[in-house]
């Protein structure tokens, strides 16, 4: 019997890391700083320079990312954050926890992205029903692949709202040259351990080119800090990221952009192989963007019958996400444009195994399963 197939192969990743994640994990534990330690502050340095922004600030998750940046840019009762209805349910989830309303926007069928012309339909509607006030647009980069932001960021600038980039599945992506995690007014990413740039825990990260945001970011992350510990100026959170996952997070940094390489490479030959069947239906990433394909999904019609021949073939597959957010018990309450296109996906959407070290024998089982159950 042939050996069974991961979703996500983190153990594959650790092998090629080897004694210098040990190294670096066991330093870290004999430092004796557990949390904030001096790695925090090397990691930070590292990724803002990798993504080329001027500031990283690490926190403890990435729900906590979105959290920090919509606490100091003041987002709270009475205001409406622009949010896809087709992600997951931390996007909106940030959003009531400071106060504020969630507003759901469709996305495109073939990106999985925030859909330009609906937001300007979940403006209008907002003006129209005049109960809130327009504050913030935070499109999510899902499945690896950065949002459309040539359309997006000019109508958030008309608007003046700010633009917040959820890039907690698409941190390291490119668009035009410029690193997802350095768009917009700020960005936010996380490191959860199954995410492109993942740790061994829970971790997170907001980025800014803003100064003062950057200051604000830091007091916040503790408690509220002053310029004392026992100061607070703010009232803050305890999001503060653990140092040994910075120590993991610094040495899986220098592999990064080789993995969003061979993760990319291994997309096209899914794409490749998917491409003669009319059945289907394949990720499209727009023109200038580079994908980190934190997964790999797929369009079929009969989903159940799909995940069912490849549990068989030993395939394992994923669904991210069966129920659009704007049809969740907890945020159905909430102002919503039409979102036909979220509720469509979310009936046919299938992933399939992705990593960069999805070796082609293993990738050639998984195609296989898949072509062999709609019939080619």
């Amino acid at each position: 019997m042939a050996d069974p197939i991961p979703l996500i192969d983190l153990q594959a990743q650790r092998r090629r890391l080897g004694e210098p994640l040990n190294q670096a994990i066991q330093a870290a534990v004999e430092g004796g700083q557990w949390i904030l330690g001096p790695q925090v502050a090397q990691f930070e340095e590292d990724i803002a320079a990798w993504a080329g922004v001027r500031h990283a600030i690490a926190c403890a998750n990435g729900t906590d990312a979105l959290l920090l940046v919509l606490r100091a840019w003041g987002v709270g009762p009475g205001d409406a954050v622009f949010v896809p209805a087709f992600t997951f349910a931390a996007t909106a989830e940030v959003v009531a926890l400071a106060g504020a309303a969630p507003v759901f926007v469709d996305v495109l069928a073939d990106t999985f992205n925030m859909d330009p012309a609906s937001l300007e339909a979940a403006i209008a509607l907002v003006k129209r029903e005049e109960k809130l006030k327009a504050k913030v647009v935070m499109p999510v980069d899902l499945f690896g692949q950065p949002a459309d932001y040539r359309a997006l960021a000019p109508i958030a600038a008309r608007e003046g709202l700010k633009l917040f980039c959820d890039t907690a599945q698409g941190f390291g992506g490119l668009l035009d040259g410029k690193r997802a995690g350095a768009i917009g007014d700020a960005a936010a990413t996380s490191f959860f351990p199954a995410k492109p740039l993942g740790c061994y825990g829970d971790g997170g990260a907001c980025f800014t080119n803003d100064d003062g945001l950057r200051d604000l970011l830091l007091s916040l992350r503790m408690h509220g800090q002053g310029s004392d510990r026992y100061e607070h100026i703010h009232v803050g959170m305890n999001s503060r990221l653990d140092t040994i996952q910075a120590a993991i997070l610094i040495e899986k940094l220098k592999i990064f952009s080789e993995e969003i390489t061979l993760r990319n490479k291994v997309a096209k030959r899914y794409n490749d192989a998917f491409s003669g069947s009319n059945r289907i239906v394949t990720p499209r990433v727009i023109v200038g963007a580079t994908s980190t394909w934190a997964q790999y999904t797929l369009q079929v019609e009969n989903r159940a019958k799909f995940q069912a021949d490849l549990k068989e073939a030993g395939v394992p597959s994923a669904v991210y996400y069966p129920i659009p957010l704007s049809r969740q018990k907890a945020y159905a309450h909430y102002p919503s444009a039409p979102v036909p296109v979220s509720e469509r996906l979310a009936g046919k959407v299938v992933s399939l195994p992705m990593h960069p070290y999805l070796d082609e024998p293993v990738q050639d089982r998984v195609i296989a399963a898949a072509l062999k159950s709609v019939g080619a």
